[in-house]
């Protein structure tokens, strides 16, 4: 890094950095040819002295500054000099590390509850939203998508559907489904359902009509096979069931339609009210949440919504046309412009945030520090070295100048408090 190397590891790095370690990587040549001129032409004047003094200096500046910085992500000039390429070696400490300073700094319940106070969530993704397709997106949903991509999306994908299993299996289920059957049939909208089911019964009766006498005849004694009254009790029984099914279909009122809404409605209260048959709710749900093929479906589902996102995050402009994109664009407006609106996102976005912090701080901790420990030693000095690389050379080049000006101060020193 340091500008004397030229390893591979180097390569990638933005134009900044690397422009910035030539000039101080020149400007440490620049000096030691000073010091070379003024050393071979330091008796022909006294001011050369000064000369001298500051390219020498500057040089030791330099040096010692560009081995610190080098020894932060590799071995200087190859060799492997004890406690050098630190970050390398130290990988696993550092992702433990900033895992427990997001912990401690960021994903405390309290700081979050703070900072979110001061954050209107709303009004920004109000004004992302109702923006037109393509302004200021671009580089927003760049970043989501490289963020989405970096990290782990089968322990991302796991920790979404362990919160989304956590959250299943905490959910009393039988209260809601009885106020929801108990509100559907104060409405009638059970009628429908109960026509339909009643249609296809009698539409099952007349397809199956050849079965149904088969059975009656096979299931009749001997002594009604021998008489013939087999047949007739068989045209009896078909032509019963769908006489019934007849009236079932025109009667409203029927009795056995009058039974079948009384039972629905026994059920809609022991779901609001029973004990057992909340358990018995609650056997199903976990039954269902332990099932394999439930889990698949939500992996499915979860490869399925990351694909989509990361696809709208490529091309914004494309998720954001036609009827979709006007029904974002209305949500975002109405964020921005609905004080009332705006007030009750902020609220909900930051009792999410806090439950969040509570509930999968240690989870997302988890996240980054085993995120970090998969990379190689290649990949986080590379991208170490290119988010503060270029401010590190600043480093160098300061080393360089306060060097030759401590150089410079003390020959001035030894010329005029310890003159020869």
């Amino acid at each position: 890094m340091g500008g004397i190397t030229t390893d591979g590891a180097n390569q990638g790095l933005n134009p900044g950095y690397r422009r910035m370690r030539r000039v101080a990587t020149g400007l440490l040549v620049l000096m030691a040819a000073v010091y070379v001129a003024a050393r071979m032409h330091e008796a022909a004047h006294p001011a050369i002295g000064f000369v001298r003094a500051f390219a020498e200096a500057a040089m030791v500046g330099g040096l010692a500054d560009w081995f610190a910085v080098t020894a932060l992500f590799r071995h200087p000039l190859g060799l492997p000099i004890p406690h050098t390429a630190i970050i390398p070696r130290n990988k696993d400490r550092i992702g433990t590390t900033l895992a427990a300073f997001l912990k401690d700094n960021f994903l405390v319940p309290s700081v979050v509850a703070r900072r979110m106070q001061r954050v209107d969530v709303a009004g920004a993704i109000g004004r992302f939203l109702s923006a037109p397709a393509g302004a200021g997106r671009g580089g927003a949903t760049r970043a989501l998508a490289e963020t989405m991509e970096a990290l782990d999306p089968e322990r991302l994908g796991g920790l979404v559907k362990a919160a989304l299993l956590k959250r299943l299996g905490a959910v009393d289920f039988a209260p809601p489904l009885g106020a929801a059957l108990s509100a559907a049939l104060d409405r009638g909208r059970h009628r429908p359902v109960m026509d339909a089911a009643i249609d296809w019964a009698g539409r099952t009766l007349v397809a199956n009509e050849l079965l149904i006498r088969r059975m009656v005849e096979e299931r009749s004694g001997s002594v009604l096979r021998w008489t013939g009254l087999d047949a007739a009790l068989a045209n009896r029984i078909m032509d019963g069931l769908l006489r019934m099914a007849d009236e079932l279909a025109d009667d409203q009122e029927h009795p056995l339609r009058l039974k079948a809404e009384h039972a629905l409605h026994d059920l809609a209260h022991r779901l609001q009210t029973d004990p057992a048959m909340a358990a018995q709710v609650a056997r199903i749900r976990d039954e269902l949440i332990g099932n394999p093929a439930l889990r698949r479906w939500l992996d499915g589902m979860w490869e399925r919504a990351r694909a989509g996102m990361l696809r709208a995050a490529r091309d914004p402009g494309s998720a954001m046309t036609g009827q979709m994109g006007e029904a974002v664009r209305q949500l975002g407006r109405m964020l921005e412009e609905d004080p009332r609106a705006r007030a009750t996102f902020n609220r909900a976005a930051r009792r999410a945030a806090v439950g969040v912090s509570a509930r999968y701080g240690t989870a997302i901790v988890r996240l980054v520090s085993d995120t970090v420990r998969g990379w190689d030693a290649g990949t986080i000095t590379r991208r170490l070295e290119g988010a503060v690389g270029r401010d590190l050379q600043y480093i160098r080049v300061n080393g360089t100048l306060v060097g030759g000006l401590v150089g410079v101060t003390l020959h001035l020193l030894s010329v005029t408090v310890f003159p020869n």
